[in-house]
């Protein structure tokens, strides 16, 4: 495989691996704020419980892309040395 292939395959992976690090901080920060405002609305306990469950998911498939991207990146190093 091409470096430039291997190039943006890593540009991408890092892009997805930052999206996912939105997600996961927007979900923390979401969960906090129903836990200090609205603690007494189950609409927003349900919407909770919701968010802890994005939040895992996306913990779960960042790990799986930061891997990937970690994959891609030794793939380049060796193309590199080569």
């Amino acid at each position: 495989m091409s470096s430039t292939v291997l190039t943006t395959c890593l540009e991408a992976r890092n892009n997805e691996v930052a999206e996912y690090q939105l997600n996961i901080d927007n979900f923390k920060r979401a969960i906090e704020k129903i836990d200090t405002q609205y603690a007494e609305n189950q609409d927003m306990l349900d919407f909770k419980e919701q968010l802890i469950k994005l939040l895992a998911d996306n913990q779960r498939e960042q790990l799986k892309s930061i891997i990937m991207r970690d994959v891609i990146a030794d793939q380049l190093a060796e193309l590199e040395e080569s």
